[in-house]
């Protein structure tokens, strides 16, 4: 497994999404439970900002994985963890200063 070593830029943003069962009663009683062993999965929005040569290396990094293959990162807040990225953006600031933008999200068991 590869590991994803560049550092994003300042404004990260992390998502968590909790899968949850519900069980709805006739009476309005409602039970809960947590669905699986790994039921908050997190996705960190991050972004890069930097020379075009060093964004060329993370874009060729995102691409050689192609939302296909899981990469070992550690996000800014927590632990290390396989991450996906399925999708990216890129743009152009000014000479030689670009911006890729993405989303990793975790995944387990891959």
């Amino acid at each position: 497994m590869t590991t994803f070593t560049a550092i994003p830029s300042t404004g990260v943003n992390l998502t968590s999404a909790f899968k949850v069962n519900t069980a709805q009663f006739g009476d309005g009683y409602s039970q809960r439970v947590a669905d699986g062993i790994n039921a908050n999965a997190r996705s960190w929005s991050v972004s890069f900002t930097n020379q075009a040569t060093a964004i060329d290396a993370i874009q060729a990094f995102l691409d050689t994985e192609a939302g296909v293959t899981s990469f070992t990162w550690v996000p800014p807040v927590g632990s290390s963890g396989k991450w996906l990225c399925e999708s990216y953006s890129r743009s152009i600031d000014d000479f030689d200063n670009e911006t890729l933008s993405a989303t990793f999200t975790e995944v387990f068991g891959e």
